[in-house]
């Protein structure tokens, strides 16, 4: 099936839109010549990212949005239509991280990141996707998840079966654009590590999910792995890198899957010799 090669005019859908990987999505996107839809839950940042990228057109709409709530993307889908008729390219890119093992975290941290991570993409999918095929033209959506999809072991439990979900998801949905011969593409974008703020996406966290006791002091261990993790994303990989990977790999040649740290192909290789030793 064709890819998605001409962008100019084109509509894009971009969650999780005013900081990060999905503000250097929506920043490509408007240099592609694309209109923009930007979609997140912080006001201000969302304000200001759509007045930086705007430069005075009327190329860019900005949605203060709940993504782990059907109907808040159902609004951000009918406002999309308003403002430009159609839809593209869409970015399932909102993620937040919480928690720690299985066990000690909270309902509310699960219900959290699962709202956010995973149920905000299912969302969308079941939102945009008969929209996408009633234009039967090409368009693509784009699902982020992480490496931590891909492979063993992280520090958030429900991080990663978010992650991991949100890779099988993709794998569906791609499988399922094939079965009909749908002309729309899937990938799932699995980088490693990213100078974004999503050690602060507590910023955002809703009053009623904000856990109720205090949690049990971290172990030692676990402030090693923290203080390791903060010194890791001031040295990660600029956003603006993770764009332009995700339209040089995903958009352009429809890869399914997207990993821009080519060095974390081992740590995958590891994941699956152990199962095939299991078998």
């Amino acid at each position: 099936m064709a890819t998605l090669q001409e962008l100019k005019g084109r509509t894009a859908v971009v969650t999780g839109a005013a900081s990060g990987i999905g503000k250097a999505l929506a920043a490509r996107c408007f240099a592609e010549g694309m209109n923009v839809v930007l979609a997140d839950i912080e006001p201000k940042a969302l304000e200001a990212t759509r007045d930086e990228l705007a430069q005075g057109t009327g190329k860019v709409i900005a949605l203060v949005t709940d993504v782990s709530k059907a109907q808040e993307i159902e609004r951000l889908a009918a406002k999309t239509l308003d403002a430009f008729g159609s839809v593209d390219l869409l970015f399932n890119n909102a993620g937040v991280g919480a928690g720690s093992t299985a066990w000690e975290s909270t309902l509310e941290d699960w219900t959290w990141v699962m709202g956010v991570n995973l149920w905000s993409v299912i969302h969308g999918i079941r939102t945009f996707v008969p929209i996408m095929l009633k234009q039967n033209r090409p368009g693509h959506i784009i699902n982020t998840a992480s490496i931590a999809g891909l492979i063993r072991g992280h520090h958030s439990a429900s991080y990663a079966t978010t992650k991991h979900a949100v890779v099988a998801l993709t794998e569906q949905l791609a499988l399922e654009f094939h079965r009909v011969r749908a002309p729309l593409k899937a990938s799932v974008l699995c980088p490693s590590w990213v100078n974004t703020r999503i050690n602060e996406s507590g910023r955002n966290r809703p009053e009623h999910l904000l856990n109720k006791n205090a949690p049990p002091p971290p172990s030692p261990e676990m402030i090693k792995t923290w203080e390791r993790m903060q010194e890791d994303i001031k040295r990660a990989t600029a956003p603006s890198v993770i764009a332009d990977a995700v339209f040089d790999e995903g958009i352009s040649k429809g890869k399914l899957y997207i990993v821009p740290h080519k060095e974390t192909a081992q740590y995958i290789r590891n994941r699956f010799d152990g199962i095939m030793q299991d078998i």
